[in-house]
């Protein structure tokens, strides 16, 4: 009762709430922008928040992640493109929903069902933290921590890249970033060549800041064209009959239950989670015909499942200290900044933050539930400003903001080299996810290899390694053998990423021809049919969510 006593009295701070209120905004404007992820944001606040109290920081990035899932809805369902990329399968029912006159019923019902599935999954953080967090303190030595390490980074890798030599190439490229700088057990210098500032090893912040901010800016310089697709600004009703919140029971369900499983996986995000309940909603519908051409039950669907993975994802992260996702990556950093070590020891050691954290998240969802539910005509007008303002603004806040973790130019020149490097990746079709999880779970993994590696000779195999270990080590091999042996017996241009094949050829192909009748309606205000040159997207590839991932 202390611990839930402490964590809800650090809540009460008026300077906490204040400091949600700047996350909502920010979390709000994030999502409404395409282009600019939470992951990037999250990495661009946490170099403003290092001088904070933890709570306090904490309320800003997990606000930020939480508002960005509500306002990404907002592009994806006015423009049929996705705030970020968990808002991916929302664009298969929302635009056309919203080229019917009816985005105002879309934009509302994506926001409650978004809610429910937040808070389904907090439910599930709350009731599965302790025990996970409980097994792995007891049970959880140096060998189990090492094959923790690799299974995650194994997932990372087979669900994120076509080739999967390309993710293994990643992983290990993080893997050699996390041993520079002064190596823990004999406090040897390795890799440094004499540079004072690479003592340390490399600026987590600024490598995530780098990779996933700078790198989507210059790409998004380099191929700008302006576009012609207007928002749809024609809002219509807001609120769905009984008989329309009926008609979404079924799909709440089936992809809260996706949403919470996928959450649940370690790398595994909204984006996944999304499509997959979007598929198994469509599959038990008893109009399965209706999805694709402005669902209620498929924007339900999406949404409910890409947001119920928040909570799934703050469990593996704080109860094993692996992160769920890229925004959960930038988070550890920042947490061990403030010398919080995420994983089974947290609860025992701070369970009043754990407490706040939950907290945190509830309100947060409260508050960017009803900022959603207020017509937000206003929103509409955001999506009119042009990038290049966003951009000039976007690489200003970078710089300041790396500046502020350390106070050192050399740090700014770390994130501008990973912004080149980022863009680099990006245009080889390298995924940037492996290289994060391998600098920050890269010490970790080395750490607990070399304890188990010095205890082995001492002790028998298996009294050492348990099958704990030896069955996550398999079943990282499997994660990327099994994606692997799929593509490899596939045809070559239809390989991709678990990510990319979750939707078959022939369920894109009947969203692609329906996309195409519905671009072909009438314009809900002026009534003027656009001509396929006047849409930023050919008539008969509307929508691709394979390509969207990318």
């Amino acid at each position: 009762m202390n611990a839930i006593f402490d964590g809800i009295s650090s809540l009460l701070d008026i300077s906490v709430l204040l400091y949600m209120l700047v996350g909502l905004l920010l979390g709000f404007l994030v999502g409404a922008f395409p282009g600019i992820t939470a992951t990037m944001a999250v990495a661009l606040a946490a170099g403003f928040t290092m001088t904070l109290e933890p709570v306090q920081g904490l309320a800003v990035l997990l606000t930020i992640y939480v508002a960005a899932n509500f306002g990404d809805r907002v592009p994806s369902i006015l423009v049929n493109t996705p705030g970020t990329p968990a808002s991916i399968a929302t664009t298969l029912d929302g635009y056309p929903m919203a080229k019917q006159g009816r985005a105002g019923l879309a934009l509302t019902i994506s926001a409650i069902v978004s809610a429910i599935g937040i808070l389904a999954s907090l439910v599930l953080f709350a009731v599965a933290a302790v025990p996970v967090a409980t097994f792995a303190r007891n049970f959880f030595k140096s060998p189990e921590l090492f094959a923790l390490v690799v299974f995650g980074i194994a997932i990372m890798i087979g669900i994120s890249s076509k080739s999967m030599l390309k993710g293994i190439l990643a992983g290990l490229f993080g893997l050699m970033l996390g041993t520079v700088g002064t190596y823990s057990a004999t406090a040897d210098q390795r890799y440094t060549f004499g540079i004072l500032e690479l003592f340390e090893g490399f600026n987590f912040i600024a490598v995530i800041i780098g990779l996933f901010g700078i790198a989507e800016l210059f790409d998004q310089l380099l191929t700008y064209h302006r576009a012609k697709t207007r928002p749809i600004s024609s809002l219509g009703r807001w609120w769905p009959t009984r008989a329309e919140l009926r008609q979404t029971r079924r799909a709440l369900a089936v992809s809260g239950g996706v949403g919470l499983g996928v959450g649940l996986i370690p790398a595994a995000g909204g984006d996944i989670a999304g499509l997959i309940g979007w598929e198994r909603a469509r599959k038990v519908s008893k109009q399965p015909e209706q999805f694709g051409k402005g669902s209620i039950e498929g924007i339900t669907a999406s949404d409910t499942a890409s947001s119920a993975t928040l909570g799934g994802s703050l469990t593996t992260t704080m109860a094993l200290g692996i992160p769920g996702d890229s925004v959960m990556a930038v988070m550890i950093g920042s947490m061990i900044i403030w010398g919080i070590t995420p994983g089974p020891s947290l609860f025992a050691d701070r369970p009043g933050l754990v407490v706040s954290i939950t907290g945190i998240m509830l309100i947060a969802t409260l508050l960017s539930l009803g900022l959603s539910l207020v017509r937000m005509r206003g929103m509409v007008k955001l999506l009119d400003v042009p990038q290049p303002y966003l951009w000039s603004g976007i690489l200003v806040f970078c710089i300041i903001g790396t500046f502020a973790t350390s106070n050192s130019l050399s740090t700014v020149v770390t994130m501008l080299v990973f912004g080149v490097i980022g863009l680099l990746l990006k245009r080889m079709s390298v995924p940037a996810g492996p290289v994060v999880l391998g600098l920050l779970l890269g010490p970790l993994a080395e750490e607990n290899l070399a304890r188990t590696l010095a205890i082995l000779p001492t002790r028998p195999f298996f009294e050492v390694v348990s099958p704990i270990a030896i069955i996550l080590l398999v079943l990282a091999v499997l994660s990327i053998a099994v994606p692997a042996v799929r593509n490899a017996r596939r045809p070559r241009d239809k390989r991709g990423s678990f990510a990319e094949s979750i939707l078959d050829d022939d369920t894109v192909a009947d969203i692609e021809a329906k996309h195409t009748a519905i671009d072909a309606l009438p314009d809900p205000v002026t009534g003027v049919v656009r001509t396929p040159d006047e849409l930023d997207v050919a008539p008969t590839r509307p929508v691709n969510p394979k390509e969207n991932q990318k």
